[in-house]
């Protein structure tokens, strides 16, 4: 790859992603100031290298999947988001800044919004988290609400009936018990033999507590769960590229939680580019899927992605994606912080 070859290939990757048609010759070598000819030639080459496809024998240039792959890894600028930008993305997260689920659904609608392509956020998950407080609040005379927090950021709760009459002590009682028994476990700890076994160690307690036992343990079964917020699906539609087939194979995919879950379980700390088959994904095989993990504090957490056709403006996805994911990860750990 000679530098006047990189020019080349980046051209055609920018005008076809711009444009959609194949890119001739004549407007590379006016935007590189060289001859259609020398273009040519080295068009040919790149053809030769697997980089360039050429549609139809009269017709322009297309990247392969390698030329994206090449042009994603080595040829990309990724650009700085205006001040203006960085703003108007501020301002749609706002409202959702104080609910870590509201704000990583917020999240997928304004990466959807943005990229005009499909959006997907999942939330932290709990199977190494740690139980970091456990709350209760009165909703009736005989009702009450378990809330149990993890480290992962995740609040999750549960109402639960009791067959007596609950007062202001008694709700005390369970907050003291609670707090002791599991605070500072791992989430994945509560189970039924754990929860069996704490009901025997509070002697005449455990008649009051079977029912926020039972609460306690499916909290803390949805807290080791991951959930998926997803927007933007019927984006894919207006891409001709994904003809009819291929959007009914993808929407079927992100119907798929676990399979979904597991695809946008990469490398944290970095964005992370999958073009075509490079997801492992036969549904996925016409599309590309840009992916990047945020943090709370120093924990891996959960991940935000777009997912599109391969013709698509890599390095403004990847610019939009940093700065959202940064802001996720300073308002996820400020509200950690403040719990």
């Amino acid at each position: 790859m000679t530098p006047r070859k990189e020019k080349i290939l980046s051209s055609v990757v920018t005008g076809y992603v711009k444009s959609g048609e194949p890119v001739g010759s004549k407007a590379i070598a006016d935007e590189i100031g060289v001859s259609s000819a020398t273009v040519r030639n080295e068009m040919a080459d790149l053809i030769e290298l697997g980089l360039l496809e050429q549609p139809h024998t009269s017709a322009g240039r297309i990247p392969s999947r390698k030329g994206y792959r090449e042009y994603v890894d080595h040829l990309m600028k990724v650009p700085q988001l205006r001040e203006e930008e960085k703003r108007y993305l501020d301002s749609l997260l706002l409202g959702s800044a104080y609910d870590p689920e509201r704000l990583l659904a917020c999240v997928s609608q304004v990466l959807a919004s943005v990229t005009k392509f499909a959006a997907a956020a999942t939330s932290p998950s709990g199977r190494t988290a740690q139980v970091k407080a456990v709350q209760f609040v009165q909703t009736s005379r005989r009702t009450a609400m378990l809330i149990l927090m993890s480290s992962a950021g995740t609040m999750k709760n549960r109402v639960f009936h009791c067959d007596f009459d609950l007062t202001s002590e008694i709700l005390r009682v369970f907050f003291r018990v609670f707090n002791e028994k599991v605070t500072g476990r791992d989430v994945a700890d509560i189970t039924p033999a754990f929860l069996q076994s704490m009901g025997a160690s509070l002697g005449e307690l455990s008649i009051l507590v079977g029912s926020p036992l039972m609460a306690l343990l499916e909290v803390a079964r949805d807290t080791m769960q991951t959930e998926v917020y997803q927007s933007g699906q019927m984006n894919l539609l207006f891409y001709p590229e994904l003809e009819q087939g291929g959007v009914r194979r993808i929407m079927n995919f992100l119907e798929q939680k676990r399979d979904l879950v597991e695809l946008l379980t990469q490398r944290p700390g970095r964005v992370t580019v999958l073009i075509g088959e490079e997801s492992g994904q036969p549904e996925l095989r016409s599309s590309s899927v840009v992916v990047s993990r945020y943090g709370i504090g120093t924990q891996d957490a959960g991940a935000l992605a777009v997912l599109g056709p391969i013709r698509m403006d890599y390095g403004k996805i990847v610019a939009v994606l940093r700065y959202l994911t940064q802001q996720v990860e300073q308002m996820l750990t400020v509200l950690m912080r403040e719990e």
